[in-house]
């Protein structure tokens, strides 16, 4: 699979429904100690990250999306083992009741 610099909520949704069907981990990462409503987050830190398995997916926010996707070459350095996405939009165009679709 091919991963862009960024992902809309809906592609994080449809790509994390795939990926994780074929055993690939995705984790949405917060960068600015803000849990979003409805969705499952993991804090950031880099310890604790590079604990995951190799191939996994990274996709970081903050409240606007420009920080994080600044930032992107910065992850992907730290985490040459993983795949790592700036989320479009950040936590600010999170839909909390938007669901992935059943069929992709």
């Amino acid at each position: 699979m091919h991963y862009p610099n960024e992902w809309t909520q809906k592609e994080f949704l449809q790509n994390k429904k795939v990926l994780e069907k074929k055993g690939v981990q995705v984790v949405l990462i917060d960068t600015i100690l803000s849990p979003i409503d409805k969705a499952q987050t993991q804090t950031y830190n880099p310890h604790e990250l590079q604990k995951l398995p190799d191939g996994s997916v990274f996709v970081f926010y903050c409240d606007s999306g420009k920080a994080s996707l600044e930032r992107l070459q910065e992850y992907k350095t730290k985490f040459p083992r993983h795949h790592c996405i700036s989320l479009k939009g950040g936590r600010g165009y999170w839909r909390k009741n938007m669901t992935p679709p059943e069929e992709i």
